[in-house]
Parts: structure tokens; sequence; C-alpha cells
């Protein structure tokens, strides 16, 4: 059985976390940044060896960061063809205002200020198979709590 490395792409307080807890959490390992700490250093290298580690062990990853912009996802995907893995995008189309609205929700502590998110917005960029993946899916808010996953391979 093949590997997957699924790596999850949006703002901010998209739903990406609690994508992965509802949908991932039982079949992937969690990895992410925000585990690392504020003043973590070498975090990418602490991030790329982590998931080298879950795919030698033949485990399934999901990589929980905004991850905008192809040179974000490039190692990612670099890292996870070295390993055979199958290599997935779950998208989280932008919607700013919603994703304004579940910040300020947040408790202070992991609240993103409003500079942070738009940072990330003028980086993110919608990934599509010419970027490497082999399959990409999109991911929205069902308005039941959980979410709706659609391909979105096509037309990328």
């Amino acid at each position: 059985m093949t590997t997957e490395l699924a790596i999850l792409i949006g703002l901010q307080a998209s739903g990406k976390t609690t994508f992965y807890r509802q949908r991932l959490a039982g079949t992937h390992v969690h990895v992410s940044k925000d585990n690392f700490g504020k003043r973590s250093r070498g975090k990418q290298a602490r991030q790329l060896r982590l998931i080298a580690e879950a795919l030698e062990a033949d485990r399934n990853v999901a990589v929980d960061n905004t991850n905008p912009s192809p040179e974000d996802w490039a190692p990612l995907i670099e890292i996870g063809r070295a390993h055979g893995a199958r290599v997935v995008a779950y998208w989280f189309p932008l919607d700013v205002e919603g994703t304004m609205a579940r910040n300020a929700l947040r408790p202070p502590d992991i609240r993103v200020p409003d500079v942070g998110i738009y940072a990330t917005l003028g980086r993110m960029r919608r990934p599509g198979p010419s970027s490497g993946f082999d399959r990409v899916w999109a991911v929205r808010f069902d308005g039941a709590g959980g979410f709706e996953v659609t391909d979105a391979t096509e037309g990328s």
C-alpha cells in the first residue's frame, strides 16, 4: 500500500486543524509547525525530519500549516516523492471574511494578528496538478459542523 502525504493549504483559521481532527487523525500523523513553539528554531528542518520519519515507517502524514505557495509546498512534495508517497493537497478556498470571524473567536494566545492573515493572503496560491500534486481536494464547511470535500484536480 502506498503511503500518502497530505498537504493542507489555506489561510489561518480556515478550518485546517479541525478538518485534520475530523477526517485524517485516524489515518495520518499530524505534523504542524504550530506544535513546535513560537521560539523554536529550525522549524522547517524539524518538520521535514518528522515527515521523513513517518513516511519511512510507512505511515501517512498530514502537514497542517498554511503552506501558501509553491515555495512552501515544493520541499514537502519532494520529500514525499523521495519516499514513494502519493502527494495530495487539501485546498481550503479563500474566505477572508469567514477566516477573520473564526480567528476573532480564538483564544487570545492562538489568535493570529490581522496583518499576519493578510500577509499569508498575499502569498496564497491555488494548488494544482501542475504543482506536483497527484490529487487536489477542495474543502469547504458544510454548514453542519463538518466539511464537504470535492475533487478540484481538474481545471487547477
